[in-house]
Parts: C-alpha cells; sequence; structure tokens
C-alpha cells in the first residue's frame, strides 16, 4: 500500500523546509527526495513516515478510552489531544498491524455504490468520504481517504488513482481515474462493475475447469499411493513370509510398492525441482510470455482462454475507446488488461510501434502481430470502413463472452464426468487389490 512521508531540509540561506510525498516504502521516497534536494540543493535533516499511533486517555471521571490516530510523531498525536483539552494520556506507536488489500468483491461493491451515488447527482468527494466511513478494511479506508484528500488538494484524478493500483488493481485504478476527469463518469464506473464481474466469472470458470480437477485428482493419487506404500504391504507381505501364494495383482502391487519405497525421494525430488524451476522461470517477463504464448494452444482449454483474452481486450477497448482521448493509450491499456503476455507483448512491440513511427492504420497494425484470429480483424476491418470501431468492439466482446460462457461450462462438465470416471478406477482398483487378498488360502502340505 502507498504510505505518506514528510521530509525537512535546509537550504543554502540556512532556511527550513519541509514538504510530503507518497510513496510505496522509504526507499522510493528517498529516490523522490533526492532528485528534489540536487535540483534545489537542499540539505535533509529528517525524513518521517505517517503511522498509526494508538493512545488511551483518562477522563476527569476516572473512565479511560482508547483511539487510534495517523500521524507522522508521537508528538503529533500529544499535541493534537492537549488541544482538545486533554492532559493525562499515553500514546505507543503500532507496533503490529496486518493490512490486507481489500478484495476484488470489497472494490466491486465500492464501485457499485459509488454509481448509484453518481446517478443521485452527488459529489464524488462526498461519496468517497461516506463510503471510507463505511468501510471494514483498513487499507481501503485508508486509501479512499487519502485520494479524497489529494483530489480536494487538486492532484490529477488519474495520477492519484494510479497510485493505488495494488489496492483497486491496474485496470480499475485506470478507469477510476480516467473517470475522474471525464463527463460520463456514471457511464465509465458502470463499464468497470461490468468488467470485474466478467473478470471474476472467468477466473471461477478457469478455476472449476483447471485447479479443482487438478486437485482432485492429485488427492486421489496421494490416497493411492499411501494405500500401495503403507496400508497394503502390512497385509500382503504377511502372506508372503508365511510362504502363501499370492495372486499376480497382489504381486504385482507389492513390487510396485517396494519400488516406491526405495525410490520415492528420487521421485518427490523429480518432481518438486523442476515445479520450482518452472514457477520461477513463469516469475520472469520472458517466462510469462512462453507460458502465455503455449497455454491457448492447449488441446480443449487452450483456445478458450484466448478468446477470454480477446473478449477482455475488447471490453477494455470499448469501455475506454470514447474516454480516453488517446487511442495508443486505449490499445496499451486493454493489452495490459487482458490477460495474455504474449498478446501484450505482441501488441506493444509491434502494432503501436507501426502505428507511431509509420502511420500504419489500426486494422493493418493490429494483423501484422499475428495474435488476433480472422473473425476479429475481419470485424474490425467493417469496423474501419463504416467508421464504426467502436461498435465493432463492442460486438467482438460480446460474442465472446456468450461464446466462452457456453463452452466452458461444457467443458467443465466433461472434465469433472473425466475426473469422476478415474477417481471410480482407483477407487475399483484399490477394492479390487484389497478382495484378492482375501482369497489367499493357506499352502495344502498334506
Amino acid at each position: 500500500m502507498i504510505k505518506e512521508f514528510r521530509f525537512k531540509a535546509y537550504s543554502t540561506e540556512g532556511k527550513l523546509v519541509s514538504g510530503s510525498l507518497m510513496a510505496y516504502s522509504k526507499n522510493k521516497a528517498k529516490e523522490q527526495i533526492a532528485v528534489l534536494v540536487k535540483k534545489h540543493n537542499l540539505r535533509i535533516a529528517a525524513i518521517e513516515e505517517k503511522r498509526e499511533f494508538i493512545y488511551t486517555v483518562k477522563l476527569p471521571n476516572g473512565k479511560a478510552f482508547t483511539g487510534r490516530q495517523n500521524a507522522f510523531t508521537k508528538e503529533e498525536v500529544a499535541a493534537a489531544l492537549q488541544r482538545m483539552g486533554y492532559t493525562q494520556f499515553k500514546i505507543n506507536p503500532v507496533l503490529f498491524d496486518l493490512k490486507l488489500n481489500p478484495s476484488q468483491d470489497d472494490v466491486m461493491m465500492f464501485i457499485k455504490l459509488s454509481t448509484n451515488m453518481l446517478k443521485d447527482k452527488m459529489s464524488f468527494g462526498k461519496i468517497l468520504s461516506m463510503l471510507a466511513e463505511e468501510q471494514t478494511n483498513k487499507v481501503m479506508k485508508e486509501s479512499l481517504l487519502q485520494i479524497e484528500n489529494q483530489l480536494k488538494n487538486g492532484s490529477e484524478g488519474k495520477e492519484v488513482f494510479k497510485r493505488y493500483e495494488d489496492v483497486f488493481g491496474r485496470f480499475p485504478a485506470f478507469m477510476l481515474g480516467l473517470a475522474t476527469k471525464s463527463g460520463n463518469m456514471t457511464e465509465i464506473f458502470e463499464a468497470t462493475t461490468k468488467f470485474i464481474e466478467r473478470d471474476t466469472e472467468i477466473k471461477k470458470s478457469v478455476k472449476q475447469a483447471l485447479i479443482s480437477p487438478a486437485f482432485a485428482v492429485l488427492a486421489t493419487l496421494g490416497a493411492m499411493i499411501y494405500y500401495i506404500v503403507d496400508i497394503f504391504p502390512s497385509t500382503a507381505k504377511m502372506f508372503v513370509r508365511f510362504g502363501m501364494k499370492i495372486p499376480p495383482l497382489t504381486k504385482g502391487t507389492l513390487e510396485v510398492s517396494d519400488w516406491l519405497g526405495k525410490s520415492w525421494l528420487f521421485l518427490l525430488l523429480g518432481l518438486i525441482i523442476p515445479l520450482i524451476v518452472v514457477a520461477r522461470w513463469w516469475s520472469t517477463e520472458p517466462g510469462k510470455i512462453w507460458r502465455d504464448k503455449h497455454i491457448i494452444k492447449l488441446p480443449l482449454i487452450g483456445h478458450l482462454i484466448y478468446k477470454q483474452s480477446l473478449e477482455i481486450y475488447f471490453r477494455v477497448f470499448a469501455t475506454i475507446y470514447s474516454g480516453a482521448g488517446d487511442n495508443i493509450e486505449t490499445i496499451r491499456t486493454a493489452a495490459e488488461a487482458c490477460r495474455n503476455k504474449y498478446i501484450e507483448r505482441a501488441v506493444k512491440t509491434i502494432t503501436i510501434p507501426l502505428m507511431l513511427k509509420e502511420g500504419e492504420a489500426f486494422v493493418p497494425a493490429m494483423e501484422a502481430s499475428e495474435v488476433f484470429n480472422r473473425t476479429v480483424l475481419t470485424r474490425l476491418r467493417t469496423g474501419a470502413e463504416t467508421g464504426n470501431i467502436l461498435q465493432a468492439a463492442q460486438q467482438i466482446s460480446s460474442f465472446y463472452e456468450a461464446e466462452t460462457t457456453y463452452k466452458m461450462k461444457a467443458l467443465i462438465e466433461y472434465i469433472q464426468t473425466f475426473v469422476g470416471l478415474f477417481i471410480a478406477v482407483a477407487i475399483t482398483f484399490l477394492t479390487i487389490v484389497s478382495a484378492e487378498i482375501a482369497t489367499v488360502s493357506p499352502t495344502n502340505t498334506h
């Protein structure tokens, strides 16, 4: 979360000057202050971070009450209490205060409530103040109050909300900032709500299609391995010790159990190490691009993920096309919001340079990136010829929303059926192996 810092410095004439700024950390604040120091030839005396203090005030009747206050120093809180007429109090800084960012649902609720209040012709500053008072999430509460204060002091809305991308999300923060300087604030807020709702729905569908089934399969495999390695041998090996003849399936399972018992460490390392390496690589920019390039080529799920990225791209594009006033900024923002680094890189390194440096038209530049399919390009070309790119983008996003929603539901049912079949086969195998032991009988020695 972004924090407020205050610096005190001396000029070459010995005058004390001070100022405040917003930064994500003290090191970032020092970097910004260093620029001012070099520019104005200042000598820094102190850099203070605004933090939270807990105070306990003792009233004349003997009762006490506790409160919290944000301030740069303990002395500021003391001075404020003294101005209110209190003389007996204790002040301590908050040492451990876990602050969690608001959920996407919290952000969406804030935008929805703001939309309703804007329709009632309420000022945005009043909306921020009212919703901050109702917030239970501390990060959201503090962010809204800071935003209100910065907007009141004349800061540009786009720059203000950009500082809070970690709270609202990159695209919502951009849209909220854009709305503050547009004439259709309510419409942009509604479009942002639609984006967040659809984005949440897409994440949920991908989770149902990939993550939940993967956990179910892994849990089943884990149970099978535990049974084969630990539970099954304790019974089956007893028959071996007594020289009894065991059935072939039981014998084969015991051999697998022995092999797993000897090799489990190598197998585990062979599984974990590649996963760690891949996860680390995927955290880098080249790794993300490679991952997103190949994930859209996966069977069954790949083409749906690709079309969902296209839907998000053109939904964002259509939302800000008329309000941004800068088509290049619109194209870039849509690419950053589409959840696919491969598409984003292609647009930023091919489409935008072609338009800026070579004056290429929008549709040919999009086609040159080689990340948009024929359906998209055909519809865009028609929109360009009729002078209605905005409508074309809206139609593309609506079309892919309907298609991916229907096909994703069908795919989820298919995957759930497959996972159910896999679990049934695993249970059947364990049942047969367990039942086979019951057929073992002592060898007839007579």
